[in-house]
This record gives C-alpha cells, structure tokens and sequence, in this order.
C-alpha cells in the first residue's frame, strides 16, 4: 500500500536506524504483505531477515525489537511483530480521509507515457476465432488499463496485406467457382445460415478450400506457382497485386472488425504492411543492414545479420533479404518498428508465444540499428478439449458464435430473476453480460498461461465471473437512486464529511483498505503487462463492495448516512471506471 509506504517509511528507517542498521534499505524491503489470500494479515510487512547478520540476531527478536521503537502515528492501527516480519496496518479512519479527501491517484504530467499498443494484426482471411481474439481483448484490456491509469494511448491494428494467406485467399476469390468450393468443403459444417450475408464468414470458405486443392489436387504445383508470383510481386510493392489483395481482404477485415466491435475492441489506426515497402523505407533499411559488420551472405544471395555475435542462442542467422533482392517480413516488420518510435516514446507489442524467436530477432536488430526494442506482451493459446485451433483446418469456434451463445445464456438467466423486463430492454442487458462475460472469461487466465476452452466456463455466470463484479456495480447505482428519492441535495449539493466516530463495521474497513491499494494494482499491472491481476482486483473489489452493503445501511429508517453514501459512492466511481479498463459493460441495473 503505497498510500501508507509513504506516510510510515521515515519512521521504520528512523527505528532501524537505531540499532545501527543502514537505513536506506527500508525504502526496498518494505513491501505489501505477499499472501495469496484478501484481506491480507497486513497492509505493509519489513522481513528482518538481512538484519540478522549485522546485529548478530535471530529475525524474530530484530522485529520485536523495531515493534517496541515505532511510535504512535495517525497512519497506523497496529504495529506487530510475527515470524521475523515486523507488520503494520494502516489505521481506517486514516485512510477514509485519505481517501475521501481526493487526494489519492493524482499523477505528474510527467508521469504520463505517451504509448502505442499493437495489437490482434489477425490475418485477413477468415472470422475471429476464440483462439484468435485472445490476442484482440488482451490487446484492448492493455489499452484500457494504460488510459485509466493516464497514458495517452494509440491503438494501433498492423495490417498483413501482403503475405502468403492473403495472397492464397486473394487467388481462390479469383480462380475458384463457389460450387467447386462448397463441394471441396462438403464434409465440413456447412456456414452458418446467420452469417451467410457476413464477409469473413463467406470468403474463409475460399481460403479453406484452396488450401486443400495446394495440397491434394492435379494442379497443385501450378497453383503454388500462382500463388508464389502474386507473394513475390507484392513483395516488390507491385501496386496492382497489392490492391488485388486489398480488394479480396478488405471485406474479411471488415467483418472480424464489426465481431470485435461487438466486444468493445476499436482502433485509433491502421498501418498496412506494404505501406514500407511501397514508400522506400524498407529497401532502405536493407541497404542499411548489409552494411552491419555482422551482415552476411548465403551461397543463394541471400543476406543476414549474424545475431550470435549479439548474444542470441540457437539459430542465429536472421536473414532479412532474399536472393533475388526482395524483403521477408520480419524485415518490414523492423522497419514498421522504426516508424513507430517516432509515434510515442513508449511501444508496446501483443504477441502469440510462437513469436518469440522473431520478437527477440527483431529486438536485437532494432539495437544494432541504434532503436531500443519494444516491450512484449506475450500469450499462449487456447485450444479446443480435441486440440489446436484452426482456420486452415476449420477446427475452431468463431467469436460471433460465441457472443450469440453467451447472449442467449444470460437471457435465458434473466428470464429466470426478472421476467417482469421487457423483450428489448432484457436483449440489451443480456448482450452487455454476455460480451462483458466472454471478455473476462479470457482476460482472467494470467497471459502467459495457455487454457482450454469450455462453454460452460467460457458462460459462467458464478462468483469470480464478470456478472458478479457487474451485479456489485448496479446495487451500488441503486443506492445512488435511493439517496436521491430520498434526499436529493445528497446529488445536487454532497454535505462536508465528518470523520467517523467510534468502531467500523468489518465490511467498511475492508471496502476502504480494497480501494486504498487500487492504484498500486493498477500500476503493478501497466507495468508489468498482466490484465488478469486487475480483473482480480476487480472481483475483490466487488466481494469488498458487498460486505460494505451487508454491514453498513446507507439508508437508515428514511435518513442517509453521508459517511457511508461517501464512501459508497467512491466504490460505485472505482468500479464503473475499472470495468470499462476491462472492456466490461458498466450496467446501472440488471
């Protein structure tokens, strides 16, 4: 609890000071309590472990010892030593004036990044798939969070408009008759009679059925061969093939846009690979390479830089330029890199687990070139219970099916607990409950683990799911209606807070210490990438928020209580702004 580290830090290093230790390595030690379980045991926790040496003592008796040196302070409740940790616990009526004073979470213009987020760069050639959009909410989630926490964010969508997918799909829409595709498919799902009108879902059938006639069919070499002249020509910034491809892309992108629109996802800018190809950057940046001292050149022409003499383990050969002159896309990619760090001054990549090789060749290019390397968010996938998922293939479950199951489950739930709802009313708000559940169904699995998708998880509509934080949202909404009804200048002109008098009820103390450390969370997880630690603060948040609600009566026999309305009302603020960081719909009633 930074809110505390502050106020208390002097007076720990003032105590350690005294038994003769240095001081200056209370500022590092003195942490928040690591338990696994919330409320912690304590707000803040000093090991005394590194003491122990210097003083010539065990841990436990160097923590009794600074127990009985720290004196009293408004800040802190207790002070208590246990197992060689000295532990402190901020005092409520402390922190609610801290709190409700509007003192916490101001930050410096100084402290505000501007960044730039890429994000999803899907392929263009099918729907989105759950494994897919994976990439898309945790992307999403990443921008949200760096916004609520004051960066000024850019969203940005790297559009792959000219490699082999593309150029594949852009071959079949050319050459291939629809009854020659649905009969390649026949022993597929057929396409869903809802999305028939639906781009991505009409052309990946194109896609599909091509990729079987490349590899089993009379003319495979010759269709490898077509295939290869458009790849080739594109890569030499031919503008007729590339517009080619646009014309055969642009729709799918269309379509798998109008499915993350649907999960809240949105972009502030579109950058086409080919953009540095076509405007010189890229032949540019080759020449630059092959006069690198750690350039090299295969037998076939083609150039590399040697990365082992930068450290890289494995294969070290990072080839950048083919033979016959043309880039490969890791090349444009460094070179979309140097674009971009004239666009902010902090960048920030969402990347599958299968890029890290690249990533890293890239980042260690981007060095020699004299450029710093991205920060990376990696993930790892989600697979079916059968395995990978697939749009080559067509073993995948696509996002709109998903979102159209999740709808019809939470309106199958709200007919059960509101049927007085009108049908328009109860499509909105199962909409905004099946989306927002489908989003922290994914967000909440730490980015770095893989899972397996199941429906009835993906649906859950339990404790520990979205509709649980959302649900905590709209009660704290209906006391501010109450309040109203009952005292409108409660809204229109809030009174001065008194300080609480006498022993707080349990659930108000772990309301204030919840929100009390909602900034170092927030902080912890711009940092470090991890969107799943918010969502877990979120769902502690809420629990927090319905212990408050049993305990403390807001409306007591007709009359409002302007401490507990206070505080009930900066839980209400701290969860509609936390939910939307997660892309979760801040309903006002359910």
């Amino acid at each position: 609890m930074e809110l505390l580290k502050t106020k208390i830090q002097p007076l720990i290093e003032e105590a350690v000071e005294g038994l003769g230790v240095d001081s200056s390595l209370v500022g590092r030690m003195l942490q928040p309590s690591t338990g696994h379980t919330w409320p912690p045991v304590c707000d803040l926790s000093l090991p005394c472990f590194q003491f122990a040496k210097k003083l010539g003592m065990a841990p436990p008796a160097i923590a009794e010892l600074l127990c009985e040196k720290i004196g009293e302070h408004e800040a802190i409740q207790e002070v208590k030593a246990l197992n060689g940790f000295l532990n402190i616990t901020a005092s409520p009526s402390w922190l609610a004036q801290q709190l409700l004073s509007g003192g916490v979470g101001q930050r410096s213009d100084d402290e505000r990044r501007e960044v730039l987020i890429e994000h999803t760069s899907a392929n263009p050639n099918g729907p989105f798939h759950v494994g897919r959009a994976r990439n898309a909410i945790l992307g999403d989630t990443l921008v949200r969070l760096h916004r609520l926490w004051g960066d000024k964010v850019t969203a940005e969508y790297y559009v792959d408009d000219m490699g082999k997918q593309v150029a594949v799909l852009a071959w079949a829409l050319e050459n291939m008759t629809e009854r020659e595709v649905e009969t390649l498919l026949a022993d597929r799902e057929p396409i869903n009679p809802q999305w028939a009108e639906k781009a991505d879902h009409q052309r990946v059938r194109w896609y599909q059925a091509a990729q079987l006639r490349r590899k089993d069919s009379a003319d495979s070499e010759a269709i490898e061969s077509a295939i290869g002249t458009l790849v080739h020509a594109s890569e030499h910034g031919d503008q007729g093939v590339l517009d080619s491809f646009e014309q055969a892309y642009q729709p799918v992108l269309d379509g798998m846009l109008e499915t993350l629109g649907r999960l809240g996802i949105h972009y502030d800018r579109f950058t086409k690979e080919s953009l540095f190809v076509t405007n010189g950057d890229v032949a540019a940046l080759m020449k630059e390479l092959g006069d690198l001292e750690i350039n090299g050149v295969a037998d076939n022409g083609a150039q590399f830089l040697d990365l082992g003499q930068r450290g890289l383990k494995g294969k070290t050969e990072f080839f950048y330029r083919r033979g016959d002159g043309s880039s490969l896309y890791a090349t444009r990619d460094i070179a979309y890199h140097r674009w971009k760090w004239t666009q902010c001054n902090e960048l920030i990549n969402v990347l599958g687990e299968d890029h890290r090789l690249q990533a890293q060749q890239v980042g260690l290019t981007l060095e020699e070139l004299g450029e710093r390397r991205p920060e990376v968010m990696f993930y790892s996938f989600i697979k079916l219970p059968e395995g990978k998922m697939s749009t080559r293939r067509g073993n995948v479950v696509f996002m709109d099916d998903l979102l159209e199951e999740a709808q019809a489950h939470a309106a199958e739930v709200l007919k059960e607990r509101r049927p007085d709802l009108d049908p328009a009313t109860m499509a909105t708000i199962a909409e905004a409950v099946g989306t927002s559940a489908v989003r922290f169904n994914i967000i909440s699995v730490s980015p770095e683990k893989g899972f397996t998708f199941r429906w009835e998880d993906a649906l859950s509509f339990e404790a520990g799911s979205a509709p649980f934080v959302m649900y905590s949202h709209t009660r704290a909404c209906s006391i501010r209606r109450n309040v109203e009804a009952a005292d409108p200048s409660f809204i229109t002109q809030p009174p001065q807070i008194e300080p609480f008098e006498g022993e707080m009820p349990a659930g108000l103390v772990e309301l204030l210490r919840t929100l009390a450390v909602h900034d170092d969370r927030l902080s912890k997880v711009v940092k470090e990438h991890r969107p799943n630690l918010f969502a877990n603060y979120m769902l502690q948040l809420s629990m927090a928020y319905n212990m408050f609600y049993r305990d403390c009566y807001v409306i007591d026999q007709g009359k409002v209580n302007p401490f507990f309305f206070a505080v009930s009302e900066m839980a209400r603020t701290t969860l509609k702004a936390g939910m939307e960081a997660l892309g979760l719909v801040a309903l006002e009633t359910m």
